[in-house]
């Protein structure tokens, strides 16, 4: 199975759960065992390749700029396509230039995907049943892309991912173990940090460089 093996089953749920006249968005970058997968909750029309019109790729965030802020601090991005992504209108993105980002992700040795892919009209919460239709194809995604860490974002989330209640706020940097088809992977809850969730970006930066400094230097060491 591949990732676009995957592709048609989001489709049918974006016609279920999601907005009609828009596309889902699937996932982008290091596709082959990266150092991180990060895990979003579901795309919003704010994202211009969720459009019938939009021919490039169909990844997360296209479009939008603040998310972006946080991988340039985490030094996961190029300077010169920061400084692009910020000083551009989110409808001069072009399906290249959504590309050469994507690269740069891919370069880096991550992996971007939401939980849902089921693009909404605007930011409306979505249920937890929603979210658990797709975690079967979540856990086939992680398993074909095999990620060294998944980041999870938010406390909804990595509740549905882990199982288990969680609340971010009580487990910063805590490591939590999750098993698909017999192989362990290790996660970590940060806070969402774009949206109301903003505010807690600066917690988010600390958590993910943590994961980085210590983790990856007993990994490569």
């Amino acid at each position: 199975m591949t990732l676009n093996d995957l592709t048609k089953e989001y489709d049918k749920l974006q016609l279920k759960y999601g907005a009609k006249e828009l596309d889902s968005i699937y996932n982008g970058g290091c596709a082959h065992n990266p150092d991180f997968c990060f895990v979003f909750m579901n795309p919003t029309g704010r994202n211009i390749a969720s459009s019938k019109d939009w021919k490039g790729l169909k990844s997360p965030w296209v479009g939008t700029k603040n998310i972006w802020d946080l991988f340039y601090e985490l030094n996961m991005l190029d300077a010169d396509i920061y400084y692009r992504i910020k000083n551009i209108k989110g409808k001069e993105w072009t399906e290249e230039f959504a590309d050469e980002v994507y690269q740069n992700v891919k370069k880096y040795k991550y992996f971007i995907t939401n939980l849902g892919k089921c693009t909404q009209i605007d930011a409306r919460p979505l249920p937890d049943r929603v979210y658990k239709e797709y975690l079967q194809l979540l856990e086939k995604e992680i398993e074909i892309v095999n990620p060294k860490v998944i980041v999870l974002f938010g406390n909804q989330v990595s509740s549905i991912v882990l199982n288990q209640k969680i609340s971010v706020s009580q487990c910063r940097k805590k490591p939590f173990e999750k098993v698909i088809n017999g192989k362990k992977y290790k996660c970590y809850s940060v806070f969402y940090p774009v949206g109301n969730g903003r505010f807690n970006i600066h917690k988010s930066i600390e958590d993910i460089l943590y994961i980085k400094d210590n983790l990856f230097t007993k990994i490569h060491s």
